[in-house]
């Protein structure tokens, strides 16, 4: 069975969210696809102990902030799937919960979209499927050898799943960071390897600089002049208060990186191993763009070329969350709302009689 809307928004999460926000703002029939069994994005799936860059202020999708978690300066994961959960019923946004989005492809004036439940054709598709579900593992020796435990980002929940463990965090980055000052607060005997030395933002940024240096960076860009750097310029690593203060207590003294996995654990450049139980990956992630393959757009690192958050050789998809390529800060709570408003807006032209 084929259904038929003028929009099909994959993915339910925040980018999802706020697409549709926008486009019901519009008056403008569509339905999210998500393949979620409950709400909340990859938000469900995080760490424990994960929490926000900035105050829930300042952590908002469009049209309604998100509460203070109570006695929390930095809202914890489980305080985003409530807000994610609310967001959805309170502006009745339709949202088709377990639907695999297996493929997208041009259908004359229209693109249909298959799903292991049935197809849709639309008029336009605003991709929102994020990254969480690609993890990224780099090719390094010995990846297939070791015997240990290997884990990305993604399987990561506790200290408590580790205790009496020898634990390698690989990844400079704000999840490893984080990861790796949640180890070492819970004493686990952990080595916290980098590409480069850790570079830790002022203690006094948060989410919100990160903001408005994504959207100075992308304004400058738009306008000819010099690139600023955006958040890359600043750092690596916000310094949230778990990680300043295993940082200040000394106890992330990275490492640089391996040059081989062993079997039992790790060979160092100057020759000398290390044993390990377990190797935690914190690489980062690339675009959950499978489902397009069809339509032939992929270019560089995995990226499907845009202007803006539409695609550039299929102008009736529109990208949105996947990073500062789909909008200053788009793979943000705060950040997203502006592209989904603009890849709203941009739909409602096409649409027009």
């Amino acid at each position: 069975m084929t259904q038929r809307t003028d929009v099909v928004v994959i993915g339910g999460g925040q980018s999802g969210l706020a697409a549709g926000y926008h486009l019901r703002r519009l008056g403008i029939e569509h339905v999210i696809l998500d393949a979620q069994a409950a709400p909340g994005g990859a938000w469900q799936h995080t760490w424990d102990s994960l929490r926000l860059f900035s105050p829930a202020q300042y952590s908002s999708l469009p049209g309604r902030l998100m509460p203070v978690q109570e006695g929390e300066l930095y809202p914890d994961a489980a305080h985003v799937v409530d807000y994610l959960t609310d967001y959805e019923k309170r502006y009745a946004l339709p949202v088709q919960r377990g639907t695999q989005v297996e493929s997208v492809h041009r259908d004359g004036p229209r693109l249909r979209v298959e799903t292991d439940s049935g197809s849709w054709t639309a008029r336009a598709v605003i991709s929102a499927t994020g990254t969480w579900t690609r993890p990224f593992l780099p090719a390094v020796p010995g990846l297939r050898d070791y015997q240990g435990r290997q884990l990305h980002t993604v399987q990561y929940r506790s200290p408590t799943d580790f205790a009496g463990q020898r634990v390698i965090v690989v990844g400079g980055g704000n999840s490893g960071a984080q990861i790796a000052a949640d180890l070492a607060h819970a004493g686990i005997d952990l080595t916290w390897v980098t590409q480069r030395p850790p570079r830790y933002l002022a203690d006094d940024i948060d989410g919100r600089a990160l903001f408005d240096a994504a959207t100075a960076r992308r304004r400058a860009l738009d306008e000819g002049r010099t690139d600023t750097g955006g958040v890359a310029s600043l750092g690596d690593i916000v310094a949230v208060p778990p990680v300043r203060a295993a940082r200040d207590a000394g106890l992330l003294a990275a490492k640089p990186m391996f040059s081989q996995l062993t079997t039992t654990g790790v060979r160092w450049a100057d020759g000398t191993v290390a044993e390990a139980d377990a190797v935690i990956w914190c690489t980062g992630f690339r675009p959950a763009l499978a489902p397009f393959a069809a339509l032939r757009l992929r270019g560089s690192r995995g990226h499907i070329a845009t202007a803006g958050t539409r695609a550039v050789d299929e102008p009736r998809l529109h990208l949105l969350g996947y990073g500062d390529w789909t909008g200053p800060a788009s793979a943000t709570l705060i950040g997203v709302g502006r592209p989904a408003r603009d890849a709203a807006r941009e739909i409602a032209e096409l649409l027009r009689p």
